[in-house]
């Protein structure tokens, strides 16, 4: 029986590696959107059996980062206009209530915590020369940290589930849009600055105002990319 379970393991931890590999080529545009896989190709390109691999591209799948296209079979997925549009939208309010919540929940550690990580980005932001702001997984990115101090577990797996995955992909796209880093670092220091001042509506109104702007930028990119297809 202990043999069985750490076979079993061992393929859960192979399958959850596979599966962050996949994600970040996805995220990075090494594997481009709308691009076809195999399993076959998959298989060979990093090393591991079906298994494990099927294992992670049903999870894959449930993030939306890869569909099944009829008679196309497996492909990246394709951030379309609407797609997005839609996104952004369950986007900002959900973002909003978020930092109303962390406003009214969070503790003075988690705020200077929060502070010392936008010191992070804005050092990554001045190493790039403003042309960048990639944040990275889990409690190093921003928007994360603040879902998670909402305290309210409904946003929090809302937020960092389908939502989440698919935003990275787009934001990747999006942070490196001149001037967008450095405008983004300063709404992100008035939001936590209304969160330490506990302004929940404050904080509630910037989130969504910083949302919203961030669609009029990624909206255009994605009407290009579009119109860049068709004429292919």
């Amino acid at each position: 029986m202990p043999e069985i379970a750490i076979a079993i393991t061992d393929r859960e931890n192979l399958s959850d590696k596979v599966f962050q590999q996949i994600k970040q080529a996805i995220i990075s545009g090494e594997l481009a959107q709308g691009s076809k896989l195999t399993e076959d190709d998959l298989a060979k390109q990093y090393g591991v059996s079906r298994g494990p691999l099927r294992e992670a591209i049903r999870q894959l799948e449930s993030f939306q980062l890869i569909e099944r296209v009829p008679r196309a079979g497996m492909r990246v997925v394709t951030l379309t206009t609407q797609l997005m549009k839609d996104l952004y939208s369950v986007r900002e309010v959900l973002e909003g209530m978020s930092a109303r919540q962390a406003a009214l929940h969070m503790s003075q550690s988690e705020i200077s915590s929060l502070f010392a990580l936008l010191d992070e980005h804005e050092d990554h932001i001045s190493q790039h020369h403003g042309k960048q702001y990639l944040q990275q997984e889990g409690d190093l990115d921003f928007h994360f940290r603040i879902s998670q101090a909402s305290r309210n577990q409904w946003l929090i797996e809302l937020l960092s589930s389908k939502i989440y995955q698919l935003l990275k992909l787009c934001r990747h796209r999006s942070s490196q849009t001149p001037d967008r880093p450095r405008q983004a670092l300063l709404e992100h220091r008035r939001i936590v600055e209304a969160i330490a001042n506990h302004d929940a509506e404050l904080a509630e109104m910037l989130m969504r105002r910083h949302i919203s702007g961030a669609w009029k930028i990624v909206e255009p990119l994605l009407l290009a990319d579009e119109q860049n297809q068709n004429i292919k």
